[in-house]
């Protein structure tokens, strides 16, 4: 392991917390998709495999990102955003649909699927990222510096909303969040806050009359969560979200030990949207707490990053990517201790995926990137330090010499 990590650069502890994600990620899936492997007629270490393959991927893309200066994703942000709105357009008219949602972009050929605003989320903070970095010097003014940053946020969740109201809305709080860091004005942060929920209520009011959207599937959602009645009985909670509570009690606080999962055969996306509830099934409250534990402290690293590095585009691109990895894991938790509606969102890293954990590697290698440039800038500024003191010494030393060789000199010719 030692020789792993003297071969990366970057935060040595943002890469075992990598590490030990995907280390729990092979745990819980393998655990969670018996069920699933013997109604695919696979066998059993199957999704295992598929699994190990996927992360080992994920970790070399990590470290082919991490390898390249960030300042040259200044120029390629703004040529992914331009190729993942077009994607966005093609994706909601077009796309594959998979759980009554079209979400899905199906690749002719090789026959792979991947979510189109996954993209769109690593473009889009890339993109505002650059954007925020150069209207500094007018950010507070509302047409120079607010309106060019809002507009690719607006367009890029407009175009998610309809078929995934949840990443979309999800992106928009984040991007929130990385404008209070950029410096623009709180006001102008809340006008686009009231403005999206407004947002929201029209498009759920337009799918609703036309049927365009999700509206139904909203609207049941929302039923679910706060337990509405009908003829004055309360309903009972949904399968998947009854299965998660019986999983968490089965768990307790120590957990039932790896692999002795009893609601993995009952539990929906066992292995994906409700992969934690398997986790604290089987890991108990210790397990979930230090799988929280883990995504805060790459929040914090990569905090740490942002404060350290001495240009605008680094800090907001290291803050806001690390921002929508932890928000995303924190949401899936949340919707699996019920505190919130059932989104559709994974965990990052741990949820068994395979285009999706691919850009969260892209995304988890850029913010490397930074922090790896940051070291090795200040490394050198420490170097640069350090030659100057040692300059400074010798010519101190020299100084001194000079003063005391007359000193040494006189007894001698006293003494003769």
């Amino acid at each position: 392991m030692q020789k792993i990590f003297q071969k990366t650069k970057g935060d040595q502890v943002i890469w075992a917390v990598v590490f030990i994600l995907s280390f729990i990620s092979l745990l819980a899936v393998y655990s969670s998709t018996g069920t699933l492997a013997y109604r695919m007629d696979k066998n059993a270490s199957y999704y295992l495999v598929k699994q190990l393959l996927v992360l080992g991927l994920g970790l070399m893309i990590i470290y082919w990102v991490h390898k390249v200066n960030y300042t040259k994703f200044a120029k390629l942000a703004v040529l992914l955003y331009m190729i993942s709105l077009p994607l966005l357009v093609y994706t909601l008219f077009f796309g594959a649909k998979i759980n009554e949602g079209s979400r899905w972009i199906k690749l002719p050929v090789i026959n792979l699927t991947f979510q189109s605003s996954d993209l769109a989320k690593l473009a889009l903070f890339m993109f505002l990222a650059r954007l925020l970095s150069m209207k500094q010097g007018v950010i507070k003014d509302f047409k120079k510096g607010f309106i060019p940053v809002l507009v690719p946020v607006g367009l890029t969740c407009m175009l998610i909303a309809p078929a995934n109201l949840s990443t979309a809305m999800m992106l928009g709080f984040t991007c929130c969040i990385l404008f209070f860091i950029g410096r623009v004005d709180v006001k102008h942060i809340a006008l686009l806050a009231f403005a999206g929920l407004i947002g929201v209520i029209l498009l759920f009011a337009v799918s609703k009359a036309t049927g365009f959207g999700r509206a139904d599937t909203w609207e049941k959602r929302i039923e679910d969560f706060i337990g509405s009645s009908e003829n004055g009985v309360e309903k009972e909670d949904v399968y998947q979200v009854l299965q998660a509570k019986i999983a968490i009690a089965n768990g307790g606080i120590t957990g039932r030990g790896p692999g002795n999962s009893l609601q993995r055969n009952y539990l929906p996306e066992a292995y994906s949207d409700f992969i934690f509830s398997s986790i604290i099934e089987e890991y108990g409250l210790i397990g979930a707490s230090v799988l929280v534990f883990l995504y805060l402290l790459l929040l914090w690293r990569s905090i740490l990053i942002f404060r350290r590095c001495p240009y605008a585009f680094g800090a907001f691109l290291a803050v806001g990517l690390s921002i929508t990895l932890v928000f995303q894991a924190m949401l899936n938790m949340a919707v699996n201790v019920h505190l919130v509606p059932v989104t559709g969102l994974t965990l990052p890293l741990v949820s068994m995926g395979g285009s999706s954990i691919w850009f969260t590697s892209i995304a988890i290698g850029v913010v490397l990137s930074v922090s790896r440039y940051v070291d090795e800038n200040e490394g050198k500024r420490k170097a640069e330090k350090a030659l100057a003191g040692e300059a400074e010494e010798t010519e101190e030393g020299e100084a001194e010499a000079e003063v005391v060789k007359p000193k040494t000199r006189k007894p001698k010719v006293a003494v003769s």
